[in-house]
């Protein structure tokens, strides 16, 4: 994980509940979510003035941010870890990996598969330098990077993308590990889950890379899948 959030006990129930429909809400919309929006989509059993008031707790502790432009409330990279690190469990995926006589075609079209399942990049690389990347325009296609700022800093990663696998390889272990925002080595404004692998004794490492906003729990679950079945 990349930064150190508060524990669990540190919120109460309500906040909880309330935290982990806005980010999840989220990261299916990509639009703010606003008290009106959570009282009646979810039919909460609290008052419009009880979660208008949690919103505003949740924002002074630096869970919940509001956009200039909008009523709403977006998840801040604090909220995120928060929700990795206290209720994350990955969901179950299964992917069709078709074998393949060469073993540079496998990676290649599981890496393809993996983008095309995950909706988002994904990276590939043998002994940490041998390097395969796809799924760029899933990347750029995310509403967080469709400005010229965000895909300035998008290029910027791809240019440094060599460096930054050099980079992680000697701090991965074998099991998927999620680095989000400041300490993310793809960059402040992305999520990523990354694992190390070994197949025939040939290791090296992949991973998916998207948005802060990314689904967590499927890529985890697709990258658990993978590694699972890299015999």
């Amino acid at each position: 994980m990349s930064l150190h959030s508060p524990r669990l006990n540190s919120m109460d129930i309500r906040q909880q509940k309330l935290l982990k429909i806005i980010i999840k809400e989220y990261i299916k919309t990509a639009e703010p979510i606003s008290s009106g929006l959570l009282v009646q989509k979810f039919r909460l059993p609290y008052s419009p003035a009880t979660v208008r008031a949690e919103l505003v707790k949740l924002e002074e502790e630096g869970y919940i941010h509001q956009p200039h432009t909008s009523a709403g409330r977006v998840p801040t990279e604090k909220a995120y870890q928060f929700y990795v690190e206290n209720f994350l469990s990955a969901k179950k995926q299964e992917m069709r990996i078709e074998p393949e006589k060469n073993n540079e075609d496998f990676l290649k079209q599981t890496a393809k598969t993996l983008a095309a399942k995950s909706g988002l990049a994904v990276f590939w690389a043998v002994d940490h330098h041998n390097l395969y990347y796809t799924g760029i325009a899933n990347l750029l296609s995310q509403p967080e990077f469709m400005e010229a700022p965000q895909i300035l800093n998008i290029s910027r990663i791809i240019d440094d993308i060599e460096d930054i696998i050099v980079g992680m390889y000697s701090g991965l272990t074998n099991k998927p590990q999620i680095f989000i925002g400041r300490k993310n080595p793809f960059g402040a404004i992305c999520g990523s889950v990354v694992v190390k692998y070994e197949k025939n004794g040939e290791r090296g490492m992949f991973g998916i890379v998207g948005p802060m906003r990314m689904d967590y729990e499927q890529c985890l679950g697709l990258v658990e899948y993978i590694k699972n079945n890299l015999k």
